[in-house]
């Protein structure tokens, strides 16, 4: 019984697009701003 059970395929196994693009968007944003205000912090920028 057990070694004619298919073996479950889950749907992102089938997809070969990244499977969070906004998040992924979203997340290098905030990344960018936290190293802006670390910039100003810091004095490296002076606005």
């Amino acid at each position: 019984m057990t070694a004619q059970a298919k073996k479950p395929k889950g749907s992102l196994t089938q997809t070969s697009k990244p499977p969070y693009p906004f998040r992924t968007i979203v997340s290098l944003i905030l990344l960018a701003g936290n190293f802006l205000v670390a910039a100003i912090y810091f004095h490296i920028i002076n606005p």
